[in-house]
Formats: structure tokens, sequence, C-alpha cells
């Protein structure tokens, strides 16, 4: 039985379809995340080699012509995550309706186009990471990962540090349900109460909800730390890339996903310099007109023609003659030895 065309025009097998579905392509390529791609697919701004794309449910190989929003799909990057001491005050996403400046309108202009691991009020403040990856943040904002999310929280109110342990088991909001929290004192601090909270789901609002039905109204909310990835000495405003090392030690089985290209094993220091004998692992012929080195090869005379043998010279094949003993310089020329004391006698 033959498989019905799919919407786009482009091919795929009911069975075991190749490639990887078109939502993820757009998300590793740093668009958006993989849930935005699917709404811009929903809404007719993707086109697949010409023709506009109606469903997500498609695979893709690599080798189509994607556009987006009118301009052709980049080149997918290697995965990169920086961490991002979010100001107060800036709303995390891209575009905001109602004007307010975002988190990546103030990022420097080196920073490639990047999506935000989960975001942050407007008016919470901290950490807040983000990558080139749409894939990886889909990855990394998962409850799965058991990646502890850490605030500082100052809220307006009196508690105890029993009625904090009572959210180590869980609990329920206006019919929401929010996982376990742990929540220790730090110091009370005339009416407020500086508090540190973790969690591991980091649901729209969960910290100013749970305390909020603890009697508690937050006014200043600081992500510490995500997971492995804490603020640090960050300053607000500031941004530093993680290292591609520890990132992918982060990501333990996931990281042969995210990880690099490898690169040429490498033949020393000369191995990539122009010139060189290796460049890239293969030998590198010179070309014409290439200029001759610093300290271009000195040819050796050759001792052994006529005139380029010195006493004690070099023979042919590299090695030096023998040096007559003493008593060898004062043999005759047939070999034989003269008589002892022979050059001390007296003329007669």
């Amino acid at each position: 039985m033959n498989a019905k065309p799919h919407p786009s025009g482009v091919s795929s097998s009911p069975e075991t379809p190749e490639g990887d579905r078109i939502a993820k392509v757009i998300a590793r390529a740093g668009v958006c995340s993989r849930r935005e791609a699917e709404k811009l697919i929903e809404e007719g701004r993707v086109t697949v080699n010409g023709k506009v794309l109606k469903s997500p449910a498609l695979n893709v190989t690599g080798r189509e012509t994607i556009i987006v929003d009118g301009k052709a799909l980049p080149a997918r990057e290697p995965a990169r995550l920086w961490r991002y001491h979010k100001p107060a005050g800036l709303v995390t996403t891209a575009k905001d309706p109602e004007g307010r400046t975002t988190v990546f309108e103030k990022l420097p202009e080196d920073i490639p186009r990047v999506v935000s691991v989960g975001r942050l009020d407007i008016n919470t403040e901290g950490l807040l990471l983000l990558t080139n990856d749409g894939e990886l943040a889909r990855l990394l904002e998962l409850p799965s990962t058991g990646w502890t999310r850490r605030y500082r929280v100052r809220a307006w109110g009196r508690i105890t540090q029993a009625d904090l342990d009572k959210l180590k088991n869980g609990i329920t909001v206006e019919g929401v349900r929010y996982g376990p929290i742990e929540a220790v004192i730090d110091k009370v601090q005339g009416s407020n109460v500086w508090l540190t909270l973790g969690l591991k789901e980091g649901k729209n609002r969960e910290v100013k909800r749970v305390l909020a039905e603890l009697g508690l109204s937050v006014n200043r909310l600081i992500r510490l730390s995500f997971g492995p990835f804490q603020i640090g000495d960050l300053e607000p405003g500031d941004i530093k890339q993680v290292p591609n090392r520890v990132l992918m030690d982060q990501l333990g089985a996931h990281a042969e996903q995210f990880a690099p290209a490898e690169a040429p094993p490498s033949r020393g220091p000369a191995a990539n310099r122009p010139g060189g004998k290796w460049a890239g692992g293969k030998p590198v012929p010179k070309k014409a007109g290439d200029k001759p080195s610093a300290k271009p090869d000195r040819a050796k005379p050759d001792r052994t023609k006529p005139g380029g043998t010195k006493p004690g010279g070099t023979k042919p094949g590299g090695t030096k003659p023998k040096l007559k003993t003493f008593r060898e310089k004062k043999a005759g020329t047939t070999g034989k030895r003269k008589a002892p004391h022979a050059d001390r006698r007296r003329r007669s």
C-alpha cells in the first residue's frame, strides 16, 4: 500500500522515517525552542522545499531547503552555554507585546542568537542560562534532569522553620501540585525574612505562589544556581560562557548528542603551522614561489673531491682515517722499522 504524500511535498516513510523532526532541527539551529518551532509551523511561517509546512509531523534529513520567516535556516553550530546575571526589570522573551525591554536586547553584540533555558519573571534577578541550541535548552529545563534550582528569597511576613519543613512533601496551591521544596530560614530582618529555597520543577511563579500560601509576600527573588551552574561572581548584566569541557561533563549520557565534531589529531607544535609538514593531519606540499625559510640549509662541502680533503678530514662514507702512532710515523716507506735510536747516531 502506498503512503500518502506529505502536505509539505517531502516524502517520509510511515514505518521508519529518515532524519529528525523538523521542529527539532529548527531548534538545533538556534532559531528558537522546539515548542516555539512547532508554533511557527502551525502559523505557516516555515517552508520546506518551497512549500508551506502545515504540520510538525515531518522528518527532514538536512538535504532540504528550509526557510523560517523568509530566511534560510542557519547551519548548525556546536552547542554552547552561557551564564547570565539577569537584572530585575527585564523580561525573558524574544519580543514583548507590551514593549518592555527584553533580556536579549541587553546582550553584547558578539553573542550569537540564543534562547533561554526556562524563564525568570520580570522582577526576578540572578542566574539565567542561555544557549545557541534550542534542543539543549529543552533538555536542561526538563524536570527529569533532576537539577536543583536554588533561590535567595526576601519575603514580608512571619514563618517558622517547622512550617517550611512541610514543603519537603510538596504542596497543592489552587489545584496545582508542586513537588518537594527545600526551604531554610537564613535570617530575620525587621518585618522581612530571608530564605534559601531549592526546587527541581521550576513551574511558572512557583516560589511566589507557594510562599504566598504560607502567608509570605515575596518582594525580592534571586536565583543563585541552576543545577551545577552557579551565578558566582557575575555582576548584574554580566555574561560568561561555560567551558565546553565542563558542559559535556555535566551532560553525562547526553553529551554525545551535543558534542562538537572531533578535530584532526595534533602532530606537534608545527602541526597546523602555515608551510609546515602537517596541516589538518595531512602533508602539505610546498608551493612554487614560497619564500625560503629564515635559516636555509647550507650544503656541506664535499671533502672527498680533490682539494676538499683536509688532514684528518672525512673519507667517503663519512668516517675519519685512523691516525698514525708515533712509531708508525718513524717507520720507513717500506713499512720496516728503523734501528733503535738510529736517529741519535753521531755522524763520523
